[in-house]
């Protein structure tokens, strides 16, 4: 392309300005709406330069038109998918700083949308109950930006080995009516161990054991399972215990990105190894002491 400098005017530089505008630079108000490229777009040009570490000057060349649109992308502008190049720009980054508080490890927030990315998104889908295909359509980005009070200007922080503590998980308890359903034998002794920790934490638990059907009043409904979901089902809030270190944040995630009262979020205990053999009263209890820890620890939050 040929660079856009200083003297010229018309759509190329009502482009370039109104990007610079979205970026928070400040261009005077006749060059705006002259369209033309005068001493104040090109002082914001060669600010924006510095601030991006591209070469000095007061033009926009081919790297710098590239590096503004990039820089110009917001949460929601194209769907977001991983491609060859690697899709790159500010919704990206948006998405990974999303994914990373939330949750959903995706390394470096670096504006890259490469495989990990893709992999922490999948993940993020299929907790939400969305088709966890690793592209961002605009029912993903409808769940990010409704939980944008969560995770925006906010540090990811790491959930693993967190501990609720008695009296926080007795007020969790006693606030909230938690319906907690087994889908096979195991997952059902989990499920009862998780009823009797919290009846022994407080008197007023609001925890009940479902066989299947839970009650119209509750606020979640929470369905341990040791089986995948079938291929033919609804997508479901769904939680992979053996790929999750952040329990307390994927919990906390799917309930407030639930559309509808109950909350319904399913945990599997699937592909957990050691699980996988004889699995004895111990292990049970451990795995209840995990998610009723976990689940406490997300609704105090």
């Amino acid at each position: 392309m040929d660079p856009i400098c200083q003297g010229m005017r018309g759509p190329a530089v009502e482009d370039v300005q109104t990007r610079l505008g979205r970026l928070g630079y400040t261009i005077s108000d006749a060059e705006l709406a002259e369209k033309r490229f005068g001493p104040s777009t090109a002082e914001v040009v060669a600010a924006f330069k510095r601030d991006h570490n591209l070469p000095a000057g007061e033009c926009i060349d081919l790297e710098s038109w590239s590096e503004l649109v990039d820089a110009s992308y917001t949460l929601g502008d194209r769907t977001l998918y991983l491609r060859l190049p690697n899709l790159r720009g500010n919704d990206v980054r948006q998405l990974q700083e999303a994914l990373n508080v939330l949750g959903f490890a995706c390394g470096e927030a670096d504006g890259y949308f490469g495989p990990h990315t893709e992999a922490a998104l999948q993940q993020f889908q299929e907790n939400v109950g969305l088709f966890a295909d690793g592209m961002a359509f605009q029912d993903t980005f409808s769940y990010i930006n409704r939980l944008r009070h969560v995770w925006e200007g906010k540090p990811a922080q790491s959930h693993t080995g967190a501990h609720t503590g008695f009296a926080r998980a007795a007020s969790v308890l006693e606030h909230y009516r938690i319906a907690v359903i087994g889908d096979d034998p195991i997952a059902r002794s989990v499920a009862s161990r998780m009823w009797n920790i919290a009846s022994a934490t407080t008197e007023q638990s609001g925890l009940v054991l479902c066989d299947d059907c839970a009650p119209d009043d509750v606020d979640l409904v929470l369905t341990l399972a040791d089986g995948k979901l079938p291929e033919d089902a609804a997508p479901q809030a769904t939680i992979v215990l053996s790929e999750c270190e952040n329990l307390s944040a994927r919990l906390h995630t799917a309930y407030l990105a639930a559309k509808h009262a109950p909350a319904r979020i399913r945990i599997e205990l699937t592909g957990i190894t050691r699980y996988n053999g004889t699995f004895m009263a111990s292990d049970a209890q451990t795995l209840a002491v995990r998610v009723l820890d976990a689940l406490c620890d997300a609704l105090s939050a």
